[in-house]
């Protein structure tokens, strides 16, 4: 999930950290066996998720905001640096209507 810097730096601007997230009740956010990997239903189709992305979505859960995911992550996996990794990504699940 390496983003260009340009790009990083309009995700700053685009992205609202403190506005809490939430999943789209639209879509389905589930564990899927035969690819070994979960993902987003959705009536057209389907999106293969990695790990990160996975644990960002599971914190868009109505009581985190952008700041929130960032901190509970840096921790959970004892890693420092990964805001521009994690913003992007949000940015990105805005974008496509995962996230609002």
């Amino acid at each position: 999930m390496n983003l260009p810097d340009d790009l990083h730096e309009s995700v700053k601007m685009a992205l609202d950290p403190s506005k809490t997230l939430n999943f789209s009740p639209m879509l389905r956010l589930q564990w899927e066996e035969t690819q070994q990997k979960h993902v987003i239903l959705y009536p057209e189709g389907m999106v293969e998720l990695n790990v990160p992305s996975t644990e960002i979505l599971k914190l868009c859960d109505g009581s985190h905001n952008a700041e929130e995911i960032l901190v509970e992550l840096e921790s959970k996996f004892n890693q420092t640096g990964l805001r521009n990794d994690i913003f992007g990504f949000l940015e990105v699940a805005i974008e496509n209507g995962w996230v609002s």
